[in-house]
């Protein structure tokens, strides 16, 4: 039996951050281990070790966003918030992910969707919200700045794409398409002043 491309793709998504969890996994837990011996922690020891551990929960992030997703398989929200914590640990942009209980892998997809396309308009740093009330999502982002691109961001309220987008707005092309298969709707506001999804 055939499946349809975006499930093929989806499907390719978990293959690929599964097979490289493992090795960035066995990395990450050698060095704790060289850590536990008693080798000394040298500047490029930190490096090494801190770059493993945000490897691996950019991994776990992409397979939530890009990965297969089934609605019987469950999430809790604050997995979720902690693999967010990692990513975006001593970066440039913070993240605060208030929707606590547990979510279907579907809608979770979507929200992670979200936030990396109100990310787009943090070029020089910010906060980004998520909250969850009543069933409906709120993923905004604040800061002094805000530069969302208006191209991408009409794709978002159902405008026809670009001949070509770059491989770091692919979640301006998924969001609509994961919306509508979770019976979500998009609702996207972006200005200089506010840069807010809600579905």
């Amino acid at each position: 039996m055939l499946h349809p491309s975006d499930k093929i793709a989806s499907l390719i998504g978990s293959r690929i951050c599964h097979d490289l969890i493992s090795p960035v996994g066995a990395v990450a837990n050698g060095l704790e281990l060289l850590e536990l011996s008693g080798l000394p922690k040298s500047p490029e020891f930190s490096l090494v070790s801190e770059s493993a551990g945000h490897a691996s929960a950019r991994i776990q992030f992409f397979r939530l966003a890009f990965g297969d997703a089934e609605p019987e398989q469950v999430i809790s929200g604050q997995g979720v918030a902690d693999i967010l914590a990692a990513v975006y640990q001593a970066g440039r942009v913070e993240i605060d992910w208030q929707a606590r209980g547990d979510f279907a892998r579907p809608v979770v997809k979507a929200a992670l969707l979200a936030v990396m396309c109100v990310e787009q308009a943090l070029l020089a740093g910010g906060t980004i919200i998520v909250t969850q009330d009543d069933g409906r999502w709120h993923i905004r982002a604040e800061a002094p700045r805000l530069a969302p691109d208006p191209v991408l961001w009409n794709i978002l309220r159902g405008e026809p794409g670009p001949d070509a987008v770059t491989p770091a707005a692919v979640q301006f092309l998924l969001l609509p398409h994961i919306a509508r298969q979770n019976d979500m709707n998009v609702d996207p506001q972006a200005s200089d002043s506010k840069v807010e999804i809600r579905l």
